[in-house]
């Protein structure tokens, strides 16, 4: 698909989910008053939403900050959450969080750092956070189940494949660092798949490109696993950051005033929502996480308030890396220009 047409897509999904979170926030003939609920909102619990969004972006910048400063590239701590922050933004609005990755790898560069640990510092994070995502999850599964079954009823097996695609990471990471050369046979054996289904138009090339990204993996693995404190470090990371994400749910449901279900039993809900909507292939899982809202809070959020709830909640999770993301852009390349005139 032509990448501008592709870009358009995925502005249009973005917009057309705006569009029905807003009819829906608003057109809930059980509320009375939208905007008077709104204005209602407690500030303390509103300035705790923003406080998870500020632990899920810092402590994940921490951990791509810690791992380079780890090996020994002096990189400051805003240039590190610039990259952080402008891989959130193309992760919601490429289709499977494609592009977040790459674009990060890229301002990291123009930072400073070259791309071979750039890309060690993205892998890095990506490996703590599925294994917490999947480890949290689980756990918050266990201690509640009773409560999740009640309340998901027939729509727990979406727990159950979200969960089995992310834990999926976990395996095959540690497939990359100990069976390296079958990683590699299963990869070029998918390829070939792929280029017999004419899905890919140059097997070849892209042979060498993923054997380059393996190679990557492989070395970002084995230094991390040589180093356990290291990797404690980065799980740490991942388990705060992870949490701030998920407990942003917590403060909406005090933030609207609403009691009944304990902040343990809504956290849970919290995981089990991005575990569940996480891995749909579309910018910002937009659908899946509107819809998973709507499925896993029905009847928590009451007096018609679960629509105004799913808005604010989805404008902290999301819409809200899109409104910085478009600051962040011009911002970064204007530093990397200025550190670029300094150095020569």
């Amino acid at each position: 698909m032509n990448p501008k047409l592709k870009k358009n897509l995925s502005f249009a999904l973005i917009v057309l989910s705006i569009g029905a979170v807003i009819v829906i926030a608003f057109s809930n003939p059980e509320l009375g008053d939208a905007w008077t609920a709104v204005r209602r909102m407690r500030l303390d619990w509103g300035a705790g939403i923003l406080l998870c969004w500020c632990v899920y972006v810092g402590f994940e910048c921490l951990g791509s900050w810690l791992y380079l400063r780890w090996e020994h590239f002096p990189i400051h701590f805003g240039s590190s959450l610039m990259a952080t922050l402008i891989g959130y933004y193309y992760s919601n609005i490429t289709p499977s969080a494609a592009g977040g990755q790459p674009m990060q790898v890229n301002a990291l560069r123009r930072a400073g750092i070259p791309v071979g640990y750039g890309t060690m510092a993205v892998t890095v994070r990506l490996m703590a956070n599925q294994g917490m995502v999947a480890l949290i999850s689980l756990v918050l599964l266990l201690l509640h189940r009773d409560f999740v079954y009640a309340q998901l009823q027939g729509a727990i097996w979406l727990v159950r494949v979200g969960w089995i695609i992310n834990f999926s990471a976990v395996p095959l990471v540690l497939l990359a660092a100990f069976q390296r050369r079958g990683l590699q046979k299963l990869v070029n054996g998918i390829i070939r798949l792929l280029a017999k289904l004419r899905l890919i138009r140059n097997p070849e090339q892209t042979q060498v490109q993923a054997m380059e990204v393996l190679d990557t993996y492989h070395s970002a693995l084995k230094d991390v696993l040589r180093s356990p404190g290291q990797l404690l470090v980065q799980l740490g990371c991942s388990l705060i950051s992870l949490l701030g994400l998920f407990a942003s749910v917590v403060f909406v449901y005090h933030a609207f005033g609403m009691t009944g279900t304990s902040w343990n039993r809504l956290l849970t809900l919290g995981a089990l929502l991005f575990v569940s909507a996480s891995y749909t292939p579309l910018p910002g899982a937009s659908g899946a996480q509107e819809g998973g809202f709507l499925l896993y809070f029905r009847g928590i959020f009451t007096d018609g308030m679960i629509g105004l709830a799913l808005l604010v909640w989805r404008f902290c999770t999301f819409y809200l890396f899109l409104l910085i993301g478009v600051v962040i852009l011009p911002a970064e390349r204007l530093a990397a220009r200025k550190r670029k005139t300094e150095k020569a």
